[in-house]
């Protein structure tokens, strides 16, 4: 059975994008195409683990940003606006709150703060009284086209994908570093349980424990056939971390670290230990090098 069968999550991502005073934002000039994530999750997943990847292993900081780049263009900013608070409908109430995460020490901000974060070059048509908020997109057809589509949706979700949306680059560096950490870390607990210690097996045990975060919410819905729980995803962040989670845990063990180049990679059977035969090889080779030189 296939639990995410039916799934709405649906996602927006520009045409280009600009790194702009530590932010990641759409170029003004840009055009929007909406996509469904889900279609390519493995391949997504995967890429978000091997940027997490080079940023665990420091390296050069124009490798990384490119990395980072690349993943936004081929799949969009994460809507961390969205993913973060207790409740996607946060613009019905004057404070947000916060669940524990490594963004935001608070465990409060008011809406407009909460808000600003994420428009800090271009702040939205934006007004709330005591009962509604309404958020002004008359002079942009691209953004009213948009606004048509995710018409269920919440509101917030709807300005997460706006042209004028900003995410903070430490903030996306980090949230691939977390889940390329938590996967190593799983990783290597098995793959090294007989030859580590208690403390350490315990350190492994503690990092994993900690990923976590919002939930996806469902609704029923009756389809041609029969009832179907259909998942909202209102964050590209939590249907990676939601697929993420699956894979992780699949008995099959799909995901790996590669021996030789430490990418991770989809097994073809749970003894895979490469990402591909010329890393194999490559291998091989380094290690009968090592072998003659002693």
């Amino acid at each position: 059975m296939n639990i995410f069968e039916c799934t709405s999550s649906y996602w927006v991502k520009y045409s280009k994008y600009e790194y702009k005073q530590n932010y990641i934002a759409p170029k003004s000039s840009a055009k929007p195409r909406i996509f469904n994530p889900l279609d390519s999750a493995e391949a997504m997943i995967l890429s978000a683990l091997n940027v997490g990847m080079l940023a665990m292993k420091r390296t050069d900081e124009s490798e990384l940003q490119q990395a980072v780049f690349d993943f936004v263009h081929e799949y969009g900013l994460l809507g961390f606006m969205t993913a973060l608070p207790a409740t996607t409908h946060f613009l019905d109430y004057k404070t947000v709150f916060l669940p524990k995460n490594h963004h935001i020490k608070s465990e409060t901000i008011s809406t407009q703060d909460y808000i600003d974060i994420f428009f800090p070059f271009k702040k939205p048509d934006f007004r709330k009284d005591e009962r509604t908020a309404q958020w002004n997109i008359s002079n942009d057809r691209d953004l009213m086209a948009l606004a048509m589509t995710f018409a269920d949706k919440p509101l917030a979700l709807n300005m997460c994908v706006g042209r004028d949306y900003s995410e903070p680059y430490d903030w996306l560096v980090r949230q691939f570093k977390d889940w390329a950490f938590t996967f190593s870390g799983a990783f290597l607990y098995y793959n090294d349980y007989e030859n580590l210690d208690t403390l350490s097996l315990d350190l492994y045990r503690q990092g994993v424990a900690a990923f976590g975060g919002i939930a996806p919410t469902y609704h029923i819905e009756l389809t041609d056939k029969k009832p179907s729980v259909v998942w909202d995803f209102h964050s590209l962040l939590l249907a990676i971390q939601t697929m993420f989670s699956f894979m992780l845990t699949d008995d099959k063990k799909p995901l790996r670290l590669c021996k030789h180049c430490t990418k991770v990679f989809k097994a073809g059977h749970v003894n895979s230990a490469f990402c591909s035969p010329d890393c194999k090889n490559k291998h091989n080779v380094y290690k009968s090098r090592g072998k003659t030189s002693n």
